[in-house]
C-alpha cells in the first residue's frame, strides 16, 4: 500500500507488549499496526496466513502491505478497534473464531512458509520430536517414548488452519461483538487437536481436559490424541524455552 515501508513514522505509538517483536500503531489515512520481526521466517509466515485468512473472510486483520526481505523485516495489518476478551469468558468467546480458521483446509503439515513442509502429521510430529531432543539432549528418553505414541497412532489426518499460538489476549472482540484472532506469525497446517492441546499448555493447566470444550468431537479418540499432543507441547516447553521457569514446570508436569 502507498505510503507503508515498514519504517516507523515519527508520530507512531509504540504497543509492544514485553514479546521478542517490536509494533507501532500508525495513525493516518489509513490507520495501522507497524510490527518489526526478529525472525524473518515469522515475518513471512504471518503474512502468508494473514493472506489465507483474507481470502476466506476469515476473523483476522487484514495485511496491507509487508516484507519479509528488509532489515528488520515487517508486517503492516489494519487497525482494530477491539478488546481482549475477558478472562472468565476466554474459552467460551475463543469458540466463535477457532472454529472459522478450523474450515480452512491445508495444503501439507507444518508452518505455512518459512520452515519444513510435511506430507504426513506423523512426519510433522516426528520432525518436531527430534528437533527437541536436540535442543535438550537430557530429554531425549521423552522424546523417544512419544516418538512411540506417535507411532502407534492413527495420524491419518486432514491438515486444517492451526494459530498455534492461542492465549489470553490473542482473541479480540469488536465493537459489534464479532470475535478475531490476532498474532498469527506461529500459524501452520495441522491437526485442529494441536491448538487445543497448545492452548492448554499456554493456560497453565495440569491436565488439558478443560479445553475438550472447543473440539467439534470431544468423543475418546479425540481426548487421546490432545493428551499425546499436550505433552508433545510440553516437550517444546521444556526444551526450547527461554523462560527459566517454563521448562521446569513443562518437565514436572511430563514426568508426573
Amino acid at each position: 500500500m502507498d505510503g507503508i515501508d515498514g519504517r516507523v513514522p515519527p508520530d507512531a505509538c509504540e504497543i509492544t507488549t514485553g514479546q521478542a517483536n517490536r509494533a507501532w500503531s500508525v495513525d493516518g489515512p489509513t490507520a495501522y499496526v507497524l510490527k518489526h520481526y526478529g525472525d524473518p521466517s515469522r515475518a513471512a509466515n504471518e503474512a502468508a496466513a494473514l493472506r489465507l485468512l483474507g481470502t476466506h473472510y476469515a476473523p483476522a486483520p487484514q495485511l496491507l502491505a509487508a516484507s519479509s526481505s528488509n532489515t528488520p523485516p515487517w508486517t503492516a495489518q489494519a487497525a482494530l478497534h477491539a478488546k481482549p476478551v475477558p478472562v472468565d469468558r476466554f474459552l467460551a468467546e475463543l469458540a466463535e473464531p477457532l472454529a472459522a480458521i478450523q474450515r480452512i483446509p491445508g495444503t501439507h503439515f507444518g508452518r505455512l512458509t518459512g520452515a519444513s513442509q510435511h506430507h504426513t502429521w506423523t512426519d510433522y510430529l516426528h520432525d518436531r520430536l527430534h528437533a527437541y531432543a536436540t535442543a535438550a539432549p537430557a530429554l531425549r528418553a521423552t522424546a523417544r517414548r512419544l516418538h512411540q505414541e506417535v507411532k502407534a497412532s492413527d495420524n491419518t489426518i486432514q491438515p486444517v488452519l492451526l494459530h498455534h499460538d492461542l492465549q489470553p489476549g490473542h482473541p479480540l472482540r469488536q465493537p459489534a461483538g464479532s470475535r478475531l484472532l490476532i498474532d498469527w506469525e506461529l500459524a501452520a497446517f495441522g491437526d485442529h487437536r494441536s491448538d487445543l492441546a497448545r492452548l492448554a499448555v499456554r493456560l497453565d493447566l495440569d491436565d488439558p481436559t478443560p479445553v475438550l470444550v472447543l473440539s467439534s468431537q470431544p468423543d475418546p479418540t479425540t481426548e487421546r490424541r490432545l493428551h499425546l499432543l499436550w505433552r508433545i507441547h510440553l516437550l517444546a516447553d521444556a526444551a526450547l524455552s527461554t523462560d527459566h521457569a517454563v521448562p521446569e514446570r513443562a518437565a514436572k508436569r511430563l514426568h508426573g
